[in-house]
């Protein structure tokens, strides 16, 4: 059993969630939030037509239910759970979301899908909604680094039990619940987290980003009403730092209300597992600078950490969905076509001869000295030059303008097949004010 070396983490972090004096959020703070916000609904929207999509559509009118919430792009609604739960697994499926070291997975694919149906139905404003992203952002980091690597390490996909416990504090917020509420809330989502990377690859990854939208309204809803649960979900006996790693760390509770976090999380412009983006940047980069061509190539090999071998493990790829998590696909993509976006991730691009003849010559290794998203690649050429360039993508995450400006033309580039050139230039006019909007049901109404 670990440690506890602080009496009351969960009522702490309840305490935060509901205590908070949003005026004391720096504005850049709620610029970031609204850069994720943008980035989210843009992956959220393009990611309204995959299969998993339609199957919890179809699963979601077996059900049935109240009419209370937007599912985006489809012109209906369904319960608030429902819609949290598809727009969340939307925003997922493509794999093309935003990711946070800290959090240890996806943050806002866990946060603004249950949060924007929270806020629709209850007509909640912006400045709230991204005020609850925020405090919801930052009780995910918290739980995260208290969980530590191993957490991840050992099995589970923090995006998914992480992402429970953030969305019940963010939602929490947003309904307005008690410190004595709020700790419920986090013990009824503390209960239900779970996800397994074992299903990487699969529908079950997206659908771990919605089941964590989904348990954060439910839990804050449920508790809200009195339903009661553990008052020390997180630190006590059997709790979840017992049975999933971890430990209480006085030094990470200090910083709650002192650092955000938010800065750090990184966008993605490629749409593959982030665990794939720094061997893609230094492929690129080798080949670029040595002027390489396809045919002069006679070896790549890439040496990335053992994290990042156990999210894009996939040595060979047959579907659009496992190239997202084969390092081999990904660079041998980069390098012949130089288009990493949707279009790359499709079936037939991932039986191209081309790709798979160059990822022959791909090998991927661990690195025992490499954490997180390093990874250094080394290319040879048939005339026997070797070239070798080391990367770490969330160490260039962009500043704030530099930030902005990369997300509205991702957003644009994903949005405009959607809702047309004209809607989507009103709606990002909107999204750069969103803290203004007295009722988030009319951005809703927008889409």
């Amino acid at each position: 059993m670990p440690e506890n070396k602080s009496v009351g983490m969960t009522r702490k972090l309840a305490g935060f969630t509901v205590n908070t004096d949003a005026s004391k959020i720096q504005a850049h703070i709620f610029d970031h939030a609204k850069i994720a916000f943008m980035d989210w609904l843009g992956v959220a929207l393009a990611g309204k037509d995959e299969p998993l999509v339609h199957k919890l559509l179809k699963y979601a009118e077996l059900l049935g239910g109240m009419e209370q919430a937007t599912v985006l792009g489809h012109g209906l609604k369904k319960t608030v759970t429902q819609a949290a739960l598809i727009n969340g697994a939307a925003s997922h499926a493509l794999d093309y979301d935003d990711t946070l070291a800290f959090f240890m997975g996806h943050p806002s694919v866990t946060l603004f899908p249950g949060l924007l149906s929270l806020s629709e139905w209850k007509k909640k404003n912006g400045r709230d909604f991204l005020t609850s992203y925020i405090i919801g952002l930052k009780v995910g980091i918290t739980v995260a680094a208290c969980a530590g690597a191993e957490h991840y390490a050992v099995g589970w996909h923090a995006t998914s039990t992480i992402g429970h416990l953030a969305s019940a504090a963010a939602c929490s917020r947003l309904l307005g619940l008690d410190e004595q509420q709020a700790v419920y809330a986090l013990g009824i989502a503390g209960t239900q987290s779970s996800g397994l990377k074992r299903v990487f690859g699969t529908m079950c990854k997206p659908f771990h980003a919605g089941r964590a939208s989904e348990a954060g309204v439910m839990a804050a809803l449920l508790a809200r009403d009195g339903f009661t649960s553990a008052e020390d979900i997180l630190e006590g006996p059997n709790g979840f730092f017992q049975a999933m790693k971890g430990s209480v760390r006085e030094d990470v509770l200090s910083t709650l209300g002192q650092a955000w976090g938010i800065e750090h999380i990184a966008q993605k412009y490629h749409a593959s597992c982030h665990f794939t983006h720094s061997p893609i940047e230094a492929a690129l980069a080798i080949f670029q600078k040595e002027a390489l061509s396809i045919k002069n190539i006679k070896s790549i090999n890439v040496c990335t950490s053992d994290t990042a071998l156990t999210a894009a493990d996939k040595t060979d790829a047959h579907t659009g969905l496992e190239g997202k998590f084969s390092i081999p696909y990904c660079v041998a993509n980069a390098l012949v076509r130089g288009n990493t976006g949707l279009h790359a991730f499709q079936d037939k691009m991932v039986a191209d001869p081309e790709i798979k003849s160059l990822m022959s010559k791909i090998s991927v290794h661990p690195d025992q000295e490499m954490q997180g998203m390093e990874s250094r690649v080394e290319i040879e050429t048939v005339e026997g030059q070797v070239s070798s360039v080391f990367k770490n993508i969330f160490n260039e995450i962009p500043e704030l303008d530099s930030k902005r400006e990369k997300i509205s033309a991702k957003f644009l580039d994903l949005s405009e097949p959607v809702l047309g050139d004209n809607k989507t230039q009103e709606l990002m006019q909107a999204l750069m004010s969103v803290e203004k909007i007295e009722a988030m049901n009319a951005l809703v109404e927008m889409i």
